[in-house]
């Protein structure tokens, strides 16, 4: 399932300019900073995000609420990678993929979060820093 169309048109007018204000400070809430495909745009979006996998590799998980083809979801996989803020803090998303909303991969809370969505966006997290020597590109606001 996802939600439909016409919600996810007036969060993007209506709630997100608000969500921008706490989002990157606030989790599980984080900010995306991708760059449109066709017109080179740096646009950020807020969403819902938690952090998984190892200490040496952390994975962020953000389910897909509006599905797989959302501006944000196909400019972050176009690119490779995505600039993340999320607790206040720079990193790069890198090498994002799409994987079922319960994949055992994705941690239990975000599983349960994601119980009535059909996908989430999983990439591992770079501290911005360290992105440049992994090939992503620098988050930018």
């Amino acid at each position: 399932m996802q939600l439909p169309d016409w919600l996810a048109r007036a969060n993007k007018k209506i709630t997100n300019p608000i969500q921008r204000r706490w989002a990157p400070y606030l989790p599980p809430w984080a900010m995306v900073h991708h760059v449109g495909r066709r017109s080179g745009r740096t646009y950020s979006t807020p969403v819902l995000a938690w952090v998984g996998g190892t200490r040496d590799e952390p994975k962020l998980f953000i389910i897909l609420a509006y599905g797989r083809d959302t501006d944000w979801v196909r400019n972050t996989l176009a690119a490779g990678s995505a600039g993340i803020t999320r607790k206040g803090k720079q990193y790069t998303l890198i090498r994002p993929t799409i994987i079922p909303s319960d994949s055992p991969d994705l941690p239990p809370v975000a599983r349960l979060a994601g119980r009535q969505f059909d996908w989430a966006l999983q990439g591992s997290l770079v501290p911005t820093e360290r992105a440049q020597d992994t090939g992503g590109t620098k988050a930018t606001r």
